[in-house]
């Protein structure tokens, strides 16, 4: 099926020659060893695609955000997975926005050219959750370093990081006037912490993520590591969860277009009673439906990512992007799913992998009635509910 999609061509294109490097047998495989992608982050590392969003002057490819959207989407049409290493697009952010020049120097040309990982997020606790700032893992300054006692959950890849940026607080929240003080920003270099003053133990979970439980044990890190001013952490992190809702819209919009094309090429293919399925109305009408919504959303996600580039306010687009193409891409599996009968659920089809892990994004990265609460509150002026 043809895609209606114009920008960017040549990135779409070497991306698609590159996904189809690794086919469905490759991410069945992973998905079954519970494994990390090894391969498919070493290649998309060579490539220069997880240092797109850098700055030339760092080794990177100083690309726009929109650009990064064509890669993700892309690389999910083709049927594979980019949340094993997407963070490295929008992590890095708050670095490059919020980093002195010498933090800058020091770990940007290493993470462009693939030397060192920044792959992880230290952000969610287990009784704060998606309630950023109720967090209570703490960074004390000691001296030349804080000592950061606490625990964070759901920090995906850091298995698979050799640094991680982290969300702390250094002031009480008794102490501070307003509530977003209070909470600072860390690098923290995983390589030697790990096994002394920090354990990772893995999650369980119905899809392949590499997902898991840190717990920060006196660690120690160095006071030229924290990110911009100290309690101003909060604010340096919104912009890096505007471009984190926008790839992962990007994301969702691929998955759709997969499930739309896996179902579109079953349907023409699959003959019952003699004919194909697809010349039923009760399969060609959900078939439509889901391409009208991802075509719809996938507007709403360029507009994000336009806004974001131009370095205009995009939280209501970021948050309205990721609803709508979480949505689409859950309505496109579902309909993918039925559309393949009993076959949906056999694993060679792929259709039951990808369905498991598009519906992780009515959850994650903040969930749907967490986003209809924002636009509720903060857009349409309705009270506030939480």
């Amino acid at each position: 099926m043809e895609r209606d999609r114009d920008d960017f061509p040549e990135i779409r294109e070497a991306v698609r020659a590159l996904a189809a490097q690794f086919p469905g047998d490759y991410w069945r495989g992973l998905d079954r060893d519970k494994a990390y992608p090894q391969a498919f982050v070493a290649a998309l590392t060579e490539a220069g695609y997880l240092a797109a969003l850098i700055p030339e002057a760092y080794g990177g490819s100083g690309l726009p955000l929109a650009a990064a959207v064509a890669i993700l989407e892309e690389i999910h049409a083709s049927g594979g997975n980019g949340a094993a290493c997407h963070a490295q697009m929008y992590t890095m952010g708050t670095l490059l926005r919020y980093g002195s020049e010498a933090q800058k120097q020091q770990w940007l040309p290493e993470i462009a050219s693939g030397r060192l990982r920044l792959q992880a997020f230290g952000v969610t606790e287990p009784t704060s959750g998606t309630d950023t700032l109720s967090l209570v893992t703490t960074a004390v300054r000691d001296g030349a370093v804080y000592r950061v006692n606490g625990q964070k959950v759901w920090t995906s890849r850091v298995e698979h990081s050799d640094l991680m940026l982290l969300l702390a607080r250094t002031t009480p929240r008794e102490q501070v006037t307003r509530k977003g003080d209070g909470l600072s920003v860390f690098v923290v270099d995983l390589r030697e912490a790990v096994g002394e003053t920090v354990e990772i133990r893995p999650i369980e979970t119905m899809i392949n993520h590499a997902t898991t439980a840190v717990y920060f044990d006196d660690l120690r890190v160095p006071a030229e590591n924290l990110i911009g001013e100290e309690g101003k952490g909060f604010r340096y992190i919104l912009d890096g969860m505007n471009a984190e809702r926008i790839l992962i819209a990007s994301e969702c919009i691929g998955d759709a277009e997969w499930f739309i094309d896996k179902a579109r090429g079953y349907a023409v293919e699959r003959e019952v009673f003699g004919r194909p399925i697809g010349q039923n109305q009760g399969i060609q009408f959900p078939v439509a439906r889901a391409y009208a919504r991802s075509q719809a959303a996938r507007l709403m996600v360029q507009r994000a990512a336009q806004l974001f580039d131009n370095g205009e306010s995009c939280g209501k687009e970021a948050n309205m992007a990721k609803l709508l193409a979480s949505e689409a891409s859950w309505a496109a599996a579902d309909m993918c799913l039925q559309t393949h009968g009993g076959y949906g659920f056999a694993a060679e089809y792929d259709v039951e992998r990808k369905f498991r892990e598009t519906r992780l994004y009515q959850v994650a990265p903040i969930s749907t009635n967490l986003i209809l609460a924002y636009l509720a509150e903060h857009v349409l002026g309705l009270p506030r509910s939480y």
